[in-house]
């Protein structure tokens, strides 16, 4: 009986090419893709049709299918990302370190901590810039981790009279003529 449909690229590995797709199918720090796609070519390396690959893998048959062709076409290389198009990115990793650096080491001279605006006087990326930086860092400068001291000049002396409550405090009668005042003028 003859076979119908297109004729599949024949799959005949290396030692050295079924060694590296074993590692990156195994290797848990590899991208989910890259496994995925050694996956698919081992399977097909083994003499598994598409669609049994594409059963066992739970992806499509054309997915399968174009994975086997670009390691026919391109061997190892072609399991690997193809470059993506558009705008390179316009901030270097060197100046987005020096943004998050400069947001956990320092603070502006006249704030207690940076706002977009000031880190982008500082830095030179735009404000919105600096939101993207900080949101994909999952950075809030805004909400502080540590103690902060208030500006009131009286603070010292509220700080005081709270502490002295706590370490004399009233005695319970004139707590309780106190409470039993105010519920008599309800």
């Amino acid at each position: 009986m003859a076979r119908t449909g297109r004729p599949k690229a024949v799959l005949d590995l290396t030692d050295d090419e079924r060694e590296q797709l074993g590692r990156w199918a195994r290797r848990r720090k590899s991208a989910r893709a890259l496994a995925l796609r050694s996956r698919i070519i081992l399977d097909c390396a083994a003499g598994m049709s598409n669609k049994a690959v594409a059963e066992a893998e739970r992806v499509n048959q054309a997915t399968v299918g174009k994975w086997r062709r670009r390691f026919v076409e391109a061997r190892l290389d072609g399991l690997v990302d193809d470059p993506r198009s558009g705008r390179p990115p316009s901030i270097t990793a060197e100046r987005v370190e020096d943004v998050i650096v400069a947001t956990l080491e320092s603070t502006p001279a006249d704030a207690t901590h940076w706002s977009r605006a000031k880190m982008a006087e500082r830095s030179g990326p735009s404000a919105s810039t600096i939101g993207r930086i900080w949101r994909s860092s999952e950075l809030k400068p805004h909400r502080g981790d540590g103690l902060r001291l208030s500006n009131d000049p009286l603070f010292v002396d509220k700080v005081f009279d709270v502490v002295g409550l706590y370490l004399n405090p009233p005695t319970v009668r004139s707590c309780t003529a106190w409470t039993t005042s105010r519920r008599s003028r309800r």
